[in-house]
């Protein structure tokens, strides 16, 4: 049994700021020694950015931001959890950030292959199996909840314990969420047979094949949906159809390509699937704000002026 000291809410979001404050004396993003961790520092309210959030369990420690996934906005501050159960297209800015105050949040990669092990542990705890949802939802962080990040972070400082207690502790912090207010929402995700899960299949499909030409019929066969039904559910989760969906993870994995890579816009155009570079051109425009070129040389500024 843990120690009663160990669960209090106000210590534990108190030594957490802490914590991250020591570990990150700048703005930025701080990968870490705990397979699937990110630390973030901001300093100051950005603009929005438009990027895909991967399936994420985002504990805020200190500051605000909000997301809009579709026409829907999400607000969560200081003490919130926010999480996505599946790929989502968003618009994200960082709402309260100062110096003296940064924004200061601990990120941890879903498990899916663990959250599918525990929903199954917790049948009990079954979900309708027609249940749809936004793939984002924001919970309130327990004490318990609170506790865990803050001794996954406590790890850092442990080096020699990582491999032993990281996995004990992300495996708790999912429990902690199966079993919380909002824990229907992430099992749907990951309950065999319900809509929710079905759609994260076929949205993983479009990940892993986005470059292959797409029939809706096909993915709703796929499914076990008519396609009417296929379409409705897909956009109640991702706030896209099924097309849109994969125009926005073309036009991102493109933008990684040609800021990591170093591809050209052509090059990168013709590996996510385009066949007409000027197409490719129009559509990244329209969603990033400026042409290809442009954008990954204002890009690599920004990056290169947050490293000085």
């Amino acid at each position: 049994m843990q120690d009663a000291n160990r669960i209090d809410s106000n210590k534990a979001r108190k030594l957490l700021k802490q914590k991250l404050h020591n570990r990150m004396d700048a703005s930025g993003d701080y990968a870490t020694s705990i397979e699937g961790v990110t630390l973030y520092r901001r300093d100051v309210p950005n603009n929005i950015e438009t990027c895909f959030y991967r399936p994420l369990i985002v504990l805020v420690a200190q500051g605000s931001k909000q997301t809009q996934v579709g026409t829907e906005i999400y607000a969560y501050k200081e003490g919130d959890v926010m999480v996505t159960g599946v790929d989502l297209p968003v618009a994200s800015t960082i709402t309260q950030a100062s110096s003296e105050k940064p924004y200061l949040s601990v990120t941890l990669d879903v498990d899916k292959e663990l959250l599918a092990q525990l929903t199954v542990e917790l049948a009990r705890n079954t979900v309708p199996a027609n249940l749809t949802i936004s793939g984002l939802f924001i919970q309130k962080a327990g004490a318990d909840i609170l506790d865990a990040f803050l001794r996954l972070v406590e790890l850092l400082d442990r080096p020699e314990r990582i491999s032993i207690l990281g996995p004990m502790i992300k495996k708790e912090i999912h429990y902690l969420l199966l079993i919380g207010a909002c824990g229907h929402k992430l099992r749907s995700f990951h309950s065999l047979g319900s809509k929710s899960n079905q759609i994260v299949q076929a949205a993983a499909w479009l990940k892993e094949n986005l470059a292959q030409p797409v029939l809706v019929e096909e993915l709703a066969e796929q499914a076990n949906m008519a396609p009417s039904t296929f379409h409705r559910y897909f956009r109640e989760i991702t706030s896209l159809s099924p097309l849109q969906y994969q125009k926005r993870l073309r036009l991102h994995e493109a933008q990684r390509l040609m800021l990591v890579e170093n591809l050209d816009a052509g090059s990168a155009s013709v590996s996510v699937g385009y066949e007409s570079l000027s197409q490719f051109s129009r559509e990244y425009k329209r969603l990033f704000g400026d042409p290809p070129h442009r954008n990954v040389t204002n890009l690599r500024q920004q990056l290169e002026n947050a490293q000085t």
